[in-house]
């Protein structure tokens, strides 16, 4: 009985000691493994190809990628997910792509992946995400649902909010203060129009007929106003873009840009409203947080580096904090991928805190979703030297979320959206309230099929 025993002992050990091993996590696992990896053209994919060489020599796994400028990008990765071929592996996305892309089948889920230990090193730490932020890439895939519950469809590799930055070397010469309302942004952005001779201009923003016009400064503002995209209503997914509120908002917004905005304002994308910014072209910026810090870090980035500065939305009459809309470029992983434990590693690799914190202190990739990343030294030294960002960014965070209600027909309601924007600027409607009720009836034709 006693040789039973101890024989027993043994073989349990040996069970115990080689599962052990089974789980252990290990870099190296899936050596050998090609992925093909496809970035939008942004700083935060230029971080991450300057490490590529470091990741292959930490895991044995060998990367193919490809780059695309975002005005093309998101048509092309729908294009390459429809043909369900399992290229490419890894992707970047933001939140509303999710609402397309998780009810087609088209986004791996990946909590299965952070918590398995044998999957994911134990000095990962999920938990060091900002919430808010990770959980803009969580939805249960219920049109109307907010977002923040449901499967982890991606993981951020930096956000954005939206505010308003500003020439502080312009401002300073002409005795101005950065606007903290909607009446002092139009007076101050119509006063800037010719700054600089013919070219220059009051305030840059987005303009081109796509979802990415609405969603940076017009979305933030649309919030702020108190206006709403949609509503459930009797079961039923309703636009709301006739309210006043909305109509009144889109009537200021449509004056802003007539009166200061840029002479070629229906083709500016992300690029050229920076772009403008940073060559002192633009007085003021009304975007993402980021798009006006990368033209001024590192030093020497553009013209104007070194005199741009940062401050919260403005505020329309009776509003007392800024609510900005808030985009997270992330990464994910195909459904149909062929390595899909190598794509996790990718993933892990470029979203743990070592490599955000280089990203954001090296990278010039702002804003941090890690709280350990966001609170260093070291990222307070780099970050906090562009003047008003940290406190601009720590001031609205609390008010700023996705302010889309999530439905599948995202892009071809928003591009409308923007159609009706051009429309507006160039005089074809007789008034806003018209255009914005035309609208609302066409938006309601689109997601009437959609079953909550």
């Amino acid at each position: 009985m006693k040789k039973f025993s101890r024989l027993l002992c043994v073989v349990l050990a040996f069970v115990f000691v080689t599962a052990g091993t089974a789980l252990a996590f290990d870099w190296q696992a899936h050596s050998g493994t090609t992925l093909q990896v496809l970035f939008n053209q942004h700083p935060y994919a230029n971080a991450v190809i300057s490490k590529l060489s470091e990741f292959t020599a930490a895991t044995g796994i060998a990367v193919e990628y490809s780059v695309t400028p975002e005005e093309n990008y998101f048509d092309r990765l729908t294009t390459s997910l429809n043909s369900r071929a399992g290229n490419p592996d890894v992707f970047m996305t933001g939140a509303y792509q999710v609402w397309e892309y998780a009810p087609a089948g088209y986004i791996e889920p990946l909590e299965g992946y952070i918590n398995d230990a044998s999957k994911t090193a134990a000095d990962y730490d999920f938990a060091d995400f900002y919430d808010s932020i990770v959980g803009s890439l969580r939805w249960d895939t219920v049109p109307g649902n907010k977002v923040g519950t449901g499967p982890q469809w991606a993981l951020p590799m930096g956000y954005e909010l939206n505010n308003l930055a500003y020439n502080k070397k312009l401002f300073d010469e002409k005795g101005l203060t950065p606007p903290k309302t909607t009446a002092e942004l139009m007076e101050v952005a119509t006063s800037l129009h010719e700054f600089d001779g013919p070219g220059s201009y009051g305030i840059a923003v987005r303009g081109t007929r796509n979802w990415a016009t609405i969603h940076p400064g017009y979305m933030t503002l649309f919030a702020t106003w108190g206006a709403q995209d949609f509503v459930v209503e009797n079961g039923r997914l309703v636009c709301k873009l006739d309210s006043p509120e909305a109509i009144a908002m889109t009537e200021y917004w449509v004056e802003l840009i007539k009166a200061a905005g840029a002479p070629q304002w229906s083709t500016y994308t992300w690029y050229q409203a920076g772009a403008d910014f940073g060559a002192g072209r633009a007085a003021m910026l009304f975007d993402a947080t980021c798009n006006g810090y990368f033209q001024n870090f590192p030093p020497g980035t553009s013209a104007e580096s070194g005199n741009l500065a940062w401050v919260s939305g403005p505020l329309p009459p009776g509003k007392t904090n800024s609510h900005p809309n808030v985009w997270v470029w992330s990464m994910a992983m195909n459904a149909d991928s062929r390595n899909k434990d190598a794509a996790w590693y990718f993933i892990q690799y470029f979203t743990n805190k070592d490599f955000m914190k280089f990203s954001g202190v090296e990278g010039a990739c702002a804003d941090a979703p890690r709280r350990s990343v966001a609170e260093s030294p070291e990222y307070i030294s780099i970050v906090g030297a562009s003047e008003g960002y940290l406190e601009a960014l720590a001031a609205d965070l609390p008010y700023a979320t996705i302010q889309f209600t999530p439905q599948p027909y995202f892009f071809e309601t928003t591009t409308e959206w923007a159609a009706t924007l051009q429309d507006l600027v160039g005089g074809r409607f007789s008034s806003t309230e018209e255009a914005m009720k035309q609208l609302t009836q066409r938006l309601n034709a689109v997601v009437e099929d959609i079953e909550l």
